[in-house]
């Protein structure tokens, strides 16, 4: 994320008329991790929003559940346009098995919201002994699943593909001391080779236990190098496919009242499903590409754009 670039703006409010809006119940939405948290409020303010949604969990027991409770909450709308698929984006079997019943279910994608995430650390703590677990979910996850998705993508003007990846400021390269890596990482042509180098060597590190002495960042460091890896991937592809019909974008829900938080957090998952909802839907001509997106610190509609 470039800092020096940052905007603050404030996003329209989402047209309620269904004839002024681009998309349709024909629209097609994942959400993934969407049985609590954040990715359930996604799920929940996109079904009322009139997309068709489906709703990705690792367990298919919780996963039901979700679509369950959405229904007795969503009682003034069309429930039929939820669905639930079982999905482990840790695991490239389970990728690929979601992928093949999506495509059998839905043919085209429109929106992916690469939202499940872990981190086996509380506040205040700054443990790397789940290092793998969680560069193999957050980012190689999000990759494997966005890359697997790709032929299904509808890349068709005017209704512009939109892969909303949840981030984190902690991924921010300002967040690493390391001057070699974080050169990398800021350039405009990074490639993939590098990322994944980058997050080897985090990986060889930990294994060494070097990881401290290396420049990392500081906090929820292997979380915060799994955001590294998702923030320098997306901005690869915004401009790989930049005019071709795919917006790419990143969004920092902030410090949000969910598990991973222990509750905790200046604002609920519902505040950041407003927010999220209204980026994943914005209009066309307003639909920017390769920025990171944060939501202001006191004010949910207001939201701190920058450019990865």
């Amino acid at each position: 994320m470039d800092s020096k670039q940052a905007e603050i703006i404030s996003l329209p409010s989402l047209p309620s008329d269904p004839i002024t809006r681009w998309w349709s119940s024909e629209t097609v939405g994942i959400v993934t991790g969407g049985n609590k948290g954040i990715g359930y409020a996604m799920v929940k303010r996109l079904a009322e929003m009139g997309v068709t949604v489906v709703l990705t969990a690792r367990d298919e027991d919780k996963g039901r559940k979700a679509i369950e409770k959405l229904k007795t909450e969503l009682t003034h709308i069309n429930t039929n346009n939820i669905h639930f698929l079982c999905l482990d984006v840790s695991d490239p079997s389970s990728i690929a098995s979601f992928v093949s019943s999506f495509n059998q279910h839905f043919g085209l994608l429109h929106i992916l919201v690469n939202n499940a995430a872990v981190s086996f650390n509380d506040i205040g703590e700054n443990s790397v002994e789940h290092a793998e677990t969680v560069i193999k979910t957050n980012f190689y996850g999000a990759k494997l699943l966005t890359e697997a998705l790709f032929p299904l993508f509808c890349l068709s003007s005017p209704n512009t593909f939109r892969l909303l990846n949840i981030s984190s400021r902690l991924g921010s390269t300002n967040k690493l001391k390391n001057p070699i890596i974080r050169k990398i990482l800021e350039k405009d042509d990074v490639t993939e080779e590098e990322v994944d180098g980058m997050v080897r060597l985090f990986l060889e590190d930990v294994k060494r236990g070097q990881w401290r002495s290396r420049g990392w960042p500081d906090l929820w460091t292997d979380y915060a190098v799994s955001k590294l890896a998702m923030n320098a991937y997306t901005k690869i592809l915004a401009k790989r496919y930049e005019g071709k019909g795919l917006s790419a974008n990143c969004f920092c829900p902030g410090y949000t009242q969910t598990s991973m938080t222990r509750g905790k957090g200046t604002h609920t998952a519902d505040d950041v499903a407003r927010v999220g909802t209204k980026l994943a839907l914005l209009p066309p001509l307003q639909l920017p590409t390769g920025k990171f997106f944060i939501i202001g610190a006191h004010n949910t509609s207001v939201i701190i754009h920058a450019r990865l």
